[in-house]
């Protein structure tokens, strides 16, 4: 069932460890197929993910397929989906990024890639993991965005394709080590709102980044 969504989860899987952005069993994917959601299983290393580790669930979180728990983070995936226009969601645990979330109410715009996300990304409150209320909160801090930080905790994206969410989650965790390097050395100068307005125009103009899925 849906072999072509799993094969696409479990290179995700292997990106994420190879890149460092999880470590043992922290972090979860996920990939959306009409009214399903495939989903990394609970204690599941994603440096080690098989087809056979992922489940899949409709969108209420009933289990449809597979042996495996769901992450305890699937209220979070469903949420985004709830919410957004996602087809996948990436979810790490990736030092810098945790690192600027528990300083920070947003990741201070130190490129300008920042808005291939849609702009400067916000921290969501710290909740326990895998409840509603972290849900709820990371729903609001993705307003208009695609990805956001966790305090206390990790970061999270969503894109078109599972390819896409682990690239903006690559972003994010690129854009918070820029920042921590900088911050380190001095006081870094930071993007205004017209200089980030500019450089959404000119994507926008050089088609910059488009994806199809």
């Amino acid at each position: 069932m849906y072999g072509s969504e799993r094969a696409r989860l479990v290179a995700a899987g292997r990106r994420l460890a190879e890149g460092g952005l999880v470590v043992g069993t922290a972090g979860n994917l996920s990939a959306r197929v009409g009214d399903h959601v495939i989903v990394t299983g609970s204690g599941t290393d994603l440096g080690a993910l098989t087809p056979e580790l992922l489940s899949v669930v409709d969108l209420d979180g009933t289990v449809v397929a597979g042996d495996r728990r769901p992450t305890s983070e699937l209220p979070l995936h469903l949420a985004i989906y709830e919410h957004t226009e996602a087809r996948a969601v990436a979810h790490a645990h990736a030092l810098s990024s945790i690192a600027v979330g528990l300083c920070h109410d947003v990741l201070p715009p130190v490129h300008y890639m920042t808005v291939m996300v849609g702009g400067v990304v916000r921290v969501a409150p710290y909740a326990t993991f895998g409840t509603d209320e972290l849900a709820d909160g990371v729903r609001a801090a993705l307003a208009d965005r695609s990805a956001a930080l966790l305090r206390n905790h990790g970061s999270v994206a969503y894109g078109a394709g599972v390819e896409q969410a682990c690239e903006r989650l690559e972003l994010v965790e690129w854009l918070a080590e820029a920042y921590r390097r900088a911050a380190a050395i001095g006081e870094p100068r930071l993007l205004d709102d017209a200089e980030l307005a500019a450089a959404r125009a000119q994507f926008t103009r050089l088609d910059y980044g488009r994806r199809d899925g």
